[in-house]
């Protein structure tokens, strides 16, 4: 599990919303509450990289 205190500072690298963390089995996640794009947790480390403007 995140830490508290880092899940309420962090947030969409895209549309700067909020996240929220959800767990299933093994698996981590961080889901954006505004445009419900999903984020891998890896080792307690989110991987939340914005995507490619082209």
């Amino acid at each position: 599990m995140l830490d508290k205190k880092l899940l309420s500072i962090l947030a969409c690298p895209d549309d700067k919303a909020l996240v929220v963390y959800k767990k299933s089995g093994r698996k981590e996640t961080l889901v954006c509450t505004k445009c419900k794009r999903v984020f891998q947790v890896k080792d307690g480390i989110p991987i939340m990289l914005p995507r490619n403007s082209a």
